[in-house]
């Protein structure tokens, strides 16, 4: 079956009515809104996406909807004061339900504010409050209250956000990132019409490509018995797509196969992330918003946890590296190496297509990058409860008082670009 035919089998399969995606779909959003009400909120960055608000506010009309806004949206990396505006513009005008159009950081402030809006007045109205797995249902349920529906127009091929129950948030003062993850947060439906994607620059492309193969990776990496066939079948499908595609949508931005290849591709990221989990790239990630975009600092790490992990993802590795050979970043040999070879075998496949691409490599590309300062952070953002599902989702995983020994070596040999400095840390292959 052709890729893009099996990836939107797969996401079909998995959402159903509720999500719309495609080329030309754009339309559809005044028809997926009726039930909601009448009233709806806007939320949207104008500058970048002034056409797109155009067609949705059109829509909109035509459907009988009465819209305020639009609002702002967020900056980059989703900065909780954006939340906190968010959410006094849902309590100040009382809609029937919030429309969040942009990428992943517009729509994840928009989950975060309505979280605020409903809980901040009888629970806290501290964003720090929720951080962490299953908070807000928990209080939901404690007060009796319900979120306002979300509804989510994607914009950017990369994050996921409008599909999955995590809310990124970033405190731009300490340069931190922490999560929300709660399937309440979940927008009630969502829609992505991947022709608005045409318009991004080189740059973000690269950005959610890197992101799409992290997402779907790290969850395949961390898949359990019962969850290892679905996310094969995720990640070899995005993986190939991300392969195929990313390079042509660089050299020519309005090539329409590649950004819908694309797109899909970053959905089947967030369908892994539900299935499964991610774990050390995007945990280090998070303390990396201020010298690099957040699919990138994943790309980047990955090739070195690969290798952390190598004893106890032999079976995906060399699924992963039957993929990245076909597409001519890995050795089609007869015999494939096998424990730790096979781990630098797959790291150096993923290093190579990053650098197809124009994406760094180690830490020290990152002209921002201070290992003074961002090795620090990130160890302590290990240790940091609010974060423990990161360390716990891990092939290998790790406890607080693992941080300092193994995670310092992995983000010492990815300062350096090399791979001597890894240690192992007893992996045990749950598939075995």
């Amino acid at each position: 079956m052709d890729l893009k035919a099996k990836a939107g089998e797969l996401l079909s399969a998995w959402k159903g009515e509720d999500y719309v995606f495609g080329l030309n779909c754009i339309d559809s959003i005044g028809r997926m809104l009726a039930g909601f009400g009448k009233r709806v909120l806007l939320v949207a960055n104008t500058k970048h996406l002034q056409d797109v608000v155009d067609d949705i506010t059109a829509s909109l009309s035509r459907a009988g909807l009465e819209v305020s806004g639009p609002i702002p949206g967020a900056k980059p990396n989703s900065p909780k004061e954006d939340a906190y505006r968010v959410a006094e513009a849902i309590t100040g005008c009382r809609p029937d339900c919030v429309l969040a159009v942009g990428g992943g950081s517009t729509i994840d402030v928009c989950k975060a504010a309505c979280v605020l809006s409903c809980l901040g007045d009888i629970v806290s109205p501290d964003i720090e409050t929720y951080f962490g797995a299953g908070k807000v249902s928990a209080f939901l349920e404690k007060t009796n209250r319900k979120l306002i529906p979300l509804i989510a127009v994607q914009t950017s091929a990369s994050s996921g956000s409008h599909l999955t129950k995590y809310s990124n948030i970033t405190d731009m003062q300490s340069g931190q990132k922490k999560l929300i993850v709660d399937m309440a947060v979940v927008p009630r439906k969502a829609l992505f019409d991947y022709k608005t994607t045409c318009s991004m620059p080189a740059s973000i492309t690269i950005d959610g490509a890197l992101d799409a193969l992290s997402h779907t990776i790290e969850s395949y990496w961390g898949a359990k018995p019962e969850t290892y066939g679905k996310l094969e079948e995720i990640c070899t499908t995005a993986v190939s797509l991300v392969l195929k595609y990313t390079l042509r949508a660089i050299k020519n931005p309005d090539d329409l196969e590649a950004r819908e290849a694309l797109g899909l591709a970053t959905d089947l990221g967030g369908y892994a992330i539900m299935v499964g989990g991610t774990s050390g790239g995007h945990l280090t990630s998070f303390s990396l918003v201020d010298c690099t975009s957040h699919g990138t600092a994943c790309g980047l790490m990955n090739p070195y946890y690969a290798v952390f992990y190598s004893d106890a993802i032999q079976r995906q590795l060399k699924v992963l590296h039957g993929v990245f050979a076909e597409y001519g970043f890995a050795d089609k040999a007869t015999e494939v190496p096998e424990g730790r070879e096979l781990a630098l075998a797959v790291a150096g496949a993923m290093i190579g297509f990053s650098r197809s691409i124009g994406a760094p490599t180690k830490l020290t590309d990152l002209p921002l990058f201070r290992k003074d300062v961002h090795i620090p952070r990130a160890l302590k953002a290990a240790k940091d409860p609010d974060l423990k599902t990161k360390l716990q989702n891990m092939p290998v995983p790790m406890t607080a008082d693992d941080v300092d020994v193994y995670m310092k070596g992995i983000l010492d040999a990815a300062c350096e670009g090399a791979f001597l400095g890894i240690a192992t840390l007893n992996g045990i292959d749950p598939l075995a």
